[in-house]
């Protein structure tokens, strides 16, 4: 599993120029799964990203997690995370988990995220538009 975590401002999602996803302050989840992720790495993740202490206290030092912030998700399944471009300049998927098992995973995930904190998602294999405002820029790369 692979998350890419992006401290936000403000994000959101639009498919077929309706917007269906959108946040103020919080984090942007990139996640893609493969075929080794099970419940333990969804639940592993999970906490690391709501422990994350990556939002500013009022020292302006990055001491804070998404739950003591009260920030919000807006999450996006991207299985092209795990483009290999060892060989040649076409990236290779091989590595991502298969469309139907990778929702359902993406379902729970969001799932648990929800058990604690508010989120928005994208739509699962559609063709999506992202906006952000990512604030710092903070960008986090978090893989299990």
């Amino acid at each position: 599993m692979r998350v890419v975590v992006q401290r936000s401002l403000e994000a959101s999602c639009k498919v077929d120029q309706k917007t269906i996803g959108k946040i103020n302050q919080g984090l942007v989840l990139l996640t893609a799964f493969t075929e080794d992720d099970t419940m333990d790495t969804i639940e592993w993740m999970v906490h690391k990203v709501l422990n994350l202490r990556i939002f500013e206290d009022e020292s302006k030092v990055m001491n804070r997690s998404i739950i003591e912030v009260g920030g919000k998700i807006l999450s996006i399944s991207q299985f092209t995370l795990y483009g290999d471009t060892k060989k040649g300049n076409r990236p290779s998927y091989i590595r991502a988990l298969n469309g139907k098992q990778a929702e359902q995973l993406y379902n729970i995930w969001n799932q648990k995220l929800s058990e604690s904190v508010p989120v928005e998602t994208g739509k699962f294999g559609a063709d999506m538009k992202i906006s952000l405002i990512n604030d710092g820029p903070v960008t986090i790369l978090l893989e299990r």
